[in-house]
């Protein structure tokens, strides 16, 4: 049995050390921090004794001298525990750093850097190089969907049989009661590039003689020049008083924008799973999305309508098509809550990742 298994659980397992290395502020509003705080909380629960490491908050473009604060505290982890660090940090590491440590590696991968869309060419290039290398030195990767596994094995040269997918679970909601008149159309996610609201922003444009409202919660301050350029957008279509940027929410109030709403978008380039479209789906909303990353296979058919990244005229012919057509946008409800019971829970993620990360400690023992 491996040192890093310590004494039985009062549940029968051998309790596990795990070091979770995680850049910046745990409470950040982003769906892969959330992944995050869910395992944080619910790991214990399955053997697994999580002792929280937190990285400099600058990744996944971190200074010199973040890197030779995060290679301290990577270093200092007991080599009886495992590391488990996040992508967001791990694939911005250099392989040389992380060869200076000395616990075996698993690699928290929401989605590549590289796929992060508004890169240059010489960014992409880098994060490419950096991450291939880094998870080549890790043992095992943990990812969020199938999709993404399937990038690591074909873009990476990650060996399938050193990844495990372990989707986002989902809680039950109650059903959305919607708004009625005007159709009030929710987006959720920090407002980068890669959410593609710029996209919607124009598809929007081109339905404004519809009766509609549109409402975009996420973070405004982590591409703050790209959501300035989404806010002239919306002022320049004249759309001012439809469109509102309403910024992060906490819980209770982000709870109601999802009752109040009567369609889901989600206009993402790329996602690696795509969590909010699981808890749009718990709340029976219809929903529009692209087919990017596993934006696709995380949205079935009965619950919504599939398009292209990046396609305004699609976007806004599907907007068009569901705000006239009270009809479908029920039919697409009725699909996506039907789906919704048969989602995972947490306790299901937590217990996949618990058996991946019991699976490296004990290919790591010795003899």
């Amino acid at each position: 049995m491996s040192r890093m298994l310590r004494a039985r659980g009062s549940k029968g397992l051998f309790v596990l050390d795990v070091a979770f290395a995680i850049p910046g502020a745990i409470d950040t509003p982003t769906g892969g921090y959330g992944y995050d705080r869910r395992l944080m909380a619910l790991l214990p629960g399955h053997g697994i004794r999580v002792h929280p490491v937190t990285l400099p908050g600058s990744f996944p473009s971190p200074s010199a001298a973040d890197l030779v604060e995060t290679w301290q505290r990577l270093a200092a982890v007991s080599q009886a525990a495992l590391l488990l660090i996040d992508g967001l940090a791990y694939g911005a590491l250099p392989a040389s750093l992380i060869r200076g440590i000395r616990s075996p590696i698993v690699a928290l991968v929401h989605h590549p850097l590289a796929l992060e869309t508004g890169l240059s060419e010489e960014r992409r290039r880098l994060f490419c190089d950096l991450e291939r290398e880094a998870l080549a030195l890790a043992r095992h990767a943990i990812v969020t969907s199938a999709s993404t596994a399937d990038v690591l094995v074909s873009e990476f040269g990650v060996a399938r049989g050193r990844i495990t997918a372990a989707e986002p679970g989902t809680d039950p909601a109650p059903r959305a009661r919607g708004s009625g008149h005007p159709v009030r159309l929710l987006s959720v996610g920090a407002v980068v590039p890669r959410k593609g609201y710029d996209v919607l922003v124009s598809a929007l444009a081109h339905t404004a003689d519809l009766s509609w409202q549109a409402r975009i919660v996420g973070s405004l301050d982590r591409a703050p020049e790209h959501a300035a350029r989404v806010r002239d957008m919306i002022e320049q279509a004249g759309l001012g008083g439809r469109v509102t940027l309403a910024g992060p929410l906490d819980a209770d109030a982000l709870a109601a924008e999802y009752d109040l709403a009567d369609l889901f978008v989600l206009p993402s380039w790329h996602e690696g799973f795509g969590m909010v479209l699981t808890e749009a789906m718990a709340r029976g909303l219809p929903i529009i999305a692209t087919t990017g990353g596993a934006s696709g296979a995380t949205l079935p058919d009965r619950a919504g309508v599939k398009i292209m990244p990046g396609d305004v005229d699609a976007l806004g012919a599907t907007i068009r098509r569901l705000v006239e057509d009270g009809d479908a946008r029920r039919c697409l409800g009725d699909g996506a809550w039907e789906h919704a019971k048969s989602l995972p829970r947490w306790f299901d993620t937590a217990a996949r990742v618990a058996g991946a990360l019991r699976g490296v400690a004990q290919a790591a023992a010795p003899g």
